[in-house]
């Protein structure tokens, strides 16, 4: 799959149009039907801004809005859920019509997603699913991410070895991955998951329980992390014990693309396409504030194994 091209705007405006088609008179917000896209407010709230991945995202965003003349509010939750129920209940405060939701605790907001429900803004999830009244989530299709790593992995070392996973926060799409992983790996007996810790999705914190992992399993040949940042930050801990230890993780973060084309310990990655994720969210999302009675209630993502092979072309 590869990313959207720039005229992505007729195709989705277009998907938009023939999912309004015989509608009833009746919006799902007060005043969307028949709204001026310039009069148009769409608020996001991000799980962390300090991220390639969520930076691409908010720039893609921007960028459609700007398309059709709508006005855009970011606020960042800094990983806080506290932080992320204020900052929802300020984008509602501010009068937005959509609201764009990338929850650090999918079960955690569901407060923050009823009230503005209530309120009559429309909501949709973006590459994390969030608990409550939404009317759309789009995201990766996270359990084939780490199908895919494991796949590749297994393939590696030639379907026998001791592997580790480095785990993350307990949202949807990393128990996806590591669920996808886990069922990869076991089609091949040879191989036995050892280890499993969590590394927060953190590169400092991921270093750190690397080094832990490392020392407990001196004869460990390949670990998993559910995401590149903190790959990257095993991938200091593996170059700086000199171990030949292979490393495959999930994004497409640009570091990640630039270590698996050096060829040493990185060796794949399963790339998510976030700017076509956040498209398509408004896409839905505009297409239920002007009045169509049926929106997917769930749109996946196609991801892609990126490797030496292959990732040369690559980048969000």
């Amino acid at each position: 799959m590869k990313n959207l091209s720039k005229k992505w705007l007729v195709l989705l405006l277009a998907s938009v149009m023939f999912l309004a088609v015989g509608c009833s008179s009746q919006s799902s917000s007060a005043d969307g039907e028949g709204k001026k896209t310039g009069d148009l407010k769409i608020g996001m709230s991000f799980q962390e801004m300090n991220n390639p991945y969520f930076i691409s995202m908010k720039e893609a965003l921007e960028e459609a809005a700007g398309e059709i003349g709508a006005e855009v509010v970011i606020a960042d939750a800094q990983h806080d859920v506290a932080k992320q129920i204020n900052d929802i209940s300020d984008l509602v405060q501010k009068d937005i019509d959509i609201l764009l939701i990338n929850p650090t605790d999918s079960k955690g907001v569901e407060g923050a997603v009823e009230a503005a429900n209530k309120a009559g803004v429309i909501v949709v999830a973006v590459d994390a699913q969030a608990d409550g009244p939404i009317d759309s989530f789009v995201g990766s299709r996270n359990y084939d991410a780490g199908f895919l790593a494991g796949e590749k992995m297994a393939e590696d070392l030639g379907g026998k070895g001791k592997v580790a996973i480095l785990d993350g926060i307990p949202v949807v799409p990393i128990l996806e991955r590591v669920k996808g992983f886990k069922e990869a790996i076991a089609k091949h007996p040879g191989i036995e998951i050892v280890d499993i810790q969590n590394g927060k999705q953190d590169r400092a914190e991921a270093m750190k329980v690397t080094e832990n992992m490392l020392q407990a399993n001196p004869d460990l040949n390949a670990l998993f992390s559910v995401n590149d940042e903190g790959a990257l930050g095993s991938l200091g801990a593996i170059e700086a014990s000199k171990k030949d230890v292979a490393l495959y993780s999930v994004d497409g973060h640009p570091e990640a693309i630039e270590a698996i084309l050096k060829g040493g310990n990185f060796k794949a990655t399963t790339a998510q396409f976030p700017r076509d994720q956040v498209r398509i969210g408004l896409g839905m999302a505009l297409a239920k504030l002007w009045g169509a009675e049926v929106v997917p209630t769930e749109v996946p993502i196609d991801v892609e194994l990126q490797t030496i092979d292959n990732a040369e072309d690559f980048s969000w």
